[in-house]
């Protein structure tokens, strides 16, 4: 990594900041929070945060060691998401902040949508791909929410999805997920005619499914698009993003009878326990299949007499 200017920390912090406001939805408060941590540690690097290494990081958590947990883990998830940020962005060659370890505060559940706000959707973006006349951006769209909903890729294996991963004849697509790894993602038939339909309007040599004129589409960009759809179709805007589809994938899966294992393969989880978390999602559906699938189900619970009256005494 080239050695960064100190006064770039404040042009970082901010590039980052607009990013989780516009790309994660991220509410005001935490950003506000998020401004804090990362400028009080820019203050105490003497305005080296960009730049700092393994050591220096855990130097800085060392300083928090008196806080609450949960203030602890904010100032964390804070300096991991800026540093992966910074990678992203090839500011930096490598993440510093992968040493650090939040402490245990309870897991948020993902946010999801619930299977009428889907449709809704998917009818808004349909009717609109239909109506079509000038241009491609809503079958463009239409596209890419197939493949967000109906095969679960990551927003970044979205954007910059190659155009040679899709074949006409197969029913599968090979994904290149975190850190290189890859895995076979379904397409649903539906996914298959829209993609056929999109594909035939990029030239036969293109090099990404959803170009763009500097490259491929960007996730802000995809952002902006998929919350003013979201808006047309009566949604509220803050509670969708391609995270939200990619939960909402997994969650009506998971309601439709898939198990984790298979489940953990489509999302490219490096780790079952990364999966595991649907199952809280999920909790009442297994709850009820426990009710009417457990041998014990079809048993009177009843308390036989004379174990009532011995217990009473």
């Amino acid at each position: 990594m080239a050695d960064q200017p100190a006064s770039k920390d404040a042009d970082y912090i901010a590039s980052f900041l607009a990013m989780m406001a516009v790309e994660k939805g991220t509410a005001p408060n935490s950003l506000a929070a998020y401004e804090r941590d990362l400028h009080q540690a820019s203050e105490w690097l003497c305005g080296k945060l960009a730049m700092a290494d393994a050591d220096t990081l855990a130097a800085l958590a060392q300083r928090w060691s008196d806080f609450a947990p949960t203030t602890v883990s904010r100032k964390i998830s804070a300096l991991r998401q800026f540093f992966r940020f910074l990678v992203e962005e090839h500011v930096r060659d490598s993440d510093p902040s992968l040493s650090l370890t939040r402490p245990k505060t309870g897991k948020a559940l993902p946010k999801t949508l619930d299977t009428g706000a889907v449709e809704r959707l998917f009818t808004l973006l349909e009717d609109e791909a239909a109506k079509e006349t000038n241009g491609t951006a809503a079958l463009r769209l239409l596209a890419m929410v197939e493949l967000l909903y109906g095969s679960g890729l990551r927003v970044s294996e979205l954007v910059s999805l190659p155009a040679s991963a899709y074949a006409p004849d197969k029913r599968v697509m090979l994904i290149t997920g975190k850190g290189g790894a890859q895995r076979m993602v379904p397409l649903s038939q539906r996914a298959r005619t829209v993609l056929a339909d999109w594909r035939k309007t990029l030239p036969d040599d293109a090099q990404w499914m959803f170009p763009s004129r500097k490259g491929h589409l960007s996730r802000i960009r995809l952002f902006q698009l998929l919350k003013a759809a979201a808006a047309r179709a009566g949604l509220n805007p803050d509670g969708i993003s391609p995270h939200v589809l990619r939960h909402a994938f997994a969650t009506h899966l998971l309601q439709g009878g898939a198990d984790l294992r298979t489940l953990q393969a489509m999302l490219g989880h490096a780790d079952i326990a990364t999966t595991q978390i649907y199952t809280h999602v999920d909790a009442q559906r297994l709850v009820a299949l426990v009710n009417e699938r457990h041998p014990l189900a079809t048993r009177s619970a009843s308390v036989p007499h004379a174990t009532r009256n011995q217990s009473s005494d």
